[in-house]
């Protein structure tokens, strides 16, 4: 696996995320989410929680 990726042209903002992820890694700023590479744990919860498919690995 990789650090989670965010497209910030999918992204809308919805938070599914943030609250997905279990080391809160991610963050919402200017309505877009945004990912701590160096927090990010490779688990890939946030990529399956996405309802736009904006986040990969």
């Amino acid at each position: 696996m990789a650090k989670a990726v965010v497209d910030q042209d999918t992204c809308v903002g919805c938070e599914s995320c943030v609250g997905a992820c279990p080391v809160s890694a991610i963050s919402v700023n200017d309505g877009k989410a945004s990912v701590d590479a160096g927090a990010c744990v490779e688990c890939g919860t946030c990529v399956s929680t996405c309802p736009v498919g904006a986040i990969s690995q």
